[in-house]
């Protein structure tokens, strides 16, 4: 166990998700009258398939492709070495044009994918580069990306199961419509609180894993006061709010930063250079 307080924090929330998601199910069952051997297999398998298009929508909506290891060797070569330092297997790699400075994993120790921005490699130098694989595959080994994209479809389902229920048992159509949105807005974010959680604090292990597998955190501080330049200037991000949650980047300014994924940038490449 390399990190005991992470797969702490994962099992606590992991049990919070899934009673979240388990009233939810008895919610439905009891809404549409399904029986409760259907809710029990359709709950497992719907959790299957929800992960699995969590992670294809993530790479889809930034229109990742393939990175072909001839004409970005140099990325296959660091990636393979760092991935056998860490003991996972070597990820798939794709590249995306994001608009911004960024990269984000997906996926679980045997099949995950690394998917980095051409912003990304057009800013920052090679050890640099390295040092944000290194954060990505990190999130990879520690297995908490696959906690972020089943958490985001959880509070998906719940947030929906609400909003049918206001359905259901109003008498206003029109004015159940509009409070079963707001309904769901706050479910979805009361979920997404726990989720939240446990995503600010794997950034910092990744950090720190990262810089352990490179041999120092410059690098990776370097890369970070870049990519936060980047995207402070940039205005055409092609990263939705769920992806961006995935990324190595995704900090909120002022008040949004009580429901931030991210930990301020600031700290983070702090705690890299002390």
């Amino acid at each position: 166990m390399r990190h005991p307080s992470l797969t702490a924090r994962m099992a606590v929330v992991g049990s919070i998700l899934f009673a979240f998601y388990a009233v939810a199910a008895v919610v439905a069952m009891g809404a549409f009258s399904v029986p409760l051997w259907l809710v029990l297999v359709g709950s497992i398998l719907f959790v299957g398939v929800q992960y699995k298009i969590g992670k294809w929508a993530a790479i889809r909506s930034v229109g990742a492709e393939d990175m072909p290891e001839e004409q970005h060797p140099e990325i296959h070569r660091q990636v393979e070495a760092l991935s056998e330092e860490m003991g996972i297997e070597k990820p798939r790699l794709m590249i995306a044009r994001m608009g911004v400075p960024n990269a984000f994993a997906v996926g679980r120790k045997g099949a995950g994918t690394v998917v980095v921005s051409r912003e990304l490699l057009a800013t920052l130098d090679s050890d640099e580069v390295e040092g944000v694989l290194a954060h990505e595959l990190a999130h990879i080994a520690n297995r908490d990306v696959v906690m972020m994209v089943l958490g985001q479809g959880i509070a998906s389902i719940v947030a929906i199961v609400a909003q049918w229920v206001v359905l259901l048992t109003g008498d206003n159509e029109i004015a159940d419509f509009f409070l079963a949105i707001v309904v769901g807005q706050i479910v979805q974010m009361l979920v997404m609180l726990f989720v939240m959680a446990i995503s600010r604090y794997r950034e910092y292990v990744a950090d720190s894993d990262a810089a352990g597998a490179i041999g120092s955190g410059e690098p990776l501080a370097r890369a970070l006061e870049k990519i936060s330049r980047g995207n402070e200037r940039a205005s055409d991000s092609a990263i939705d709010e769920q992806v961006n949650a995935l990324c190595i980047f995704g900090e909120e300014r002022g008040l949004a930063r009580l429901f931030a994924t991210h930990p301020p940038m600031e700290k983070r490449i702090e705690k890299l250079r002390s």
